[in-house]
């Protein structure tokens, strides 16, 4: 087996999860992180902290390229220097907030579309039998689920138990006739490109598409990182915004470390062309008001919510992810974290660095 992973967004959530989980498995891991989320969401969202605590645990098993991944020219010198050592890629690197991709669709188009072809003709040029894995997101289905028939309950709203996809939304939802977001759009492009490559020149590919990705991992911020950023604001007592939906739009969650062994289970049994809808399905999932009410109950505080009678353009009202696809094909995998748990986990890693 090759023994070099690269994993772009070392930094973030899930890049950096990855890191230090394929690091120890003994796997050598080549990083790509140029810290776009400071661009995108400011102090806040910046990922240098992340860096910083990952170079410390994880040593000289890891290497550090501050490459952006629209560096076409740089990114081929990368994979070429590394060659046939390559024995796996993660794609985790993206511009990943709605709200934001609408203010410079340019920049959102080039990052995650242009971005993952030009990593995936890199990995097609100098290591094409390397499973590619790619993060994409339950966005790409576009506000197709708010059709669903679902009832008013107290704290969220619910698919009836009979409905086919109350287990959760399978792979067979349409991506059609909806409203994306210009970031839907956007990782759509990405999703089916990653899909084509696998089919057209038969290389091992993998789309997960997450639902709400999450841990302790991630640079909370407002635009970006629902679960942390809940847990941030009630500890440091700022104000939420809820936008629309009475703050019972349902999200299903599925810890960093979870998704990360998902993609080791396909790492060590690639099949071509793959697409998986990936969260915490009935396991691990929460309405808004569920989330702070979780929240107060492990830091003992009060949270300070607004309410914006407005939801986001294109956003869910409910999801929960349907892993059945995943489950068959890899049976031996499960989740572990529930949102107590995450959150929870979440309250104790920042104890220190979120305080009122």
């Amino acid at each position: 087996m090759s023994s070099v992973v690269v994993i772009t967004g070392s930094a973030g959530l899930i890049g950096s999860e990855a890191v230090r989980h394929f690091a120890a498995l003994g796997m050598d891991v080549v990083g790509v992180d140029n810290d776009m989320r400071g661009y995108f969401f400011g102090a806040d969202g910046s990922t240098q902290w992340n860096l910083q605590r990952l170079v410390k645990e994880v040593g000289d098993r890891y290497t550090h390229h501050s490459l952006d991944i629209r560096d076409r020219e740089g990114l081929d010198r990368l994979f070429a220097d590394l060659g046939s050592n390559i024995g796996l890629v993660i794609h985790a690197a993206a511009q990943p907030s709605h709200d934001w991709a609408a203010r410079e669709p340019f920049t959102d188009f080039d990052v995650n579309a242009v971005g993952t072809i030009n990593m995936l003709e890199a990995t097609r040029r100098h290591a094409i039998d390397a499973p590619f894995i790619f993060t994409s997101t339950n966005k790409v289905y576009g506000d197709t689920p708010n059709s669903l028939p679902l009832v008013e309950l107290e704290t969220r709203y619910e698919l009836p138990e009979d409905h086919k996809w109350y287990g959760g939304i399978d792979e067979t939802m349409t991506i059609d006739n909806s409203m994306h977001s210009v970031f839907g759009a956007s990782k759509v492009a990405a999703d089916v490109m990653v899909q084509e490559y696998g089919r057209y020149f038969d290389m091992p590919t993998a789309v997960f598409r997450g639902g709400t990705l999450t841990g302790p991992g991630h640079s909370a911020a407002e635009l970006h990182g629902f679960l942390a950023y809940v847990m941030r604001c009630v500890m440091e007592q700022r104000t939420y915004k809820i936008f629309g939906y009475k703050g019972k739009m349902v999200r299903d969650a599925i810890h960093s470390h979870d998704l990360i062994t998902a993609f080791e289970a396909f790492h060590r049994a690639p099949r071509v062309a793959e697409i998986y809808n990936m969260g915490g399905g009935r396991f691990s999932n929460c309405s808004h008001i569920e989330a702070f009410a979780i929240a107060s109950q492990i830091t003992g505080l009060e949270a300070r919510t607004e309410y914006v009678d407005q939801a986001r353009q294109g956003d869910h009202q409910w999801w929960i992810s349907g892993t059945g696809r995943f489950e068959e094909h890899y049976p031996d995998w499960k989740l572990t974290y529930d949102v107590p748990a995450i959150l929870r986990e979440i309250y104790e890693a920042n104890s220190e660095v979120w305080k009122s």
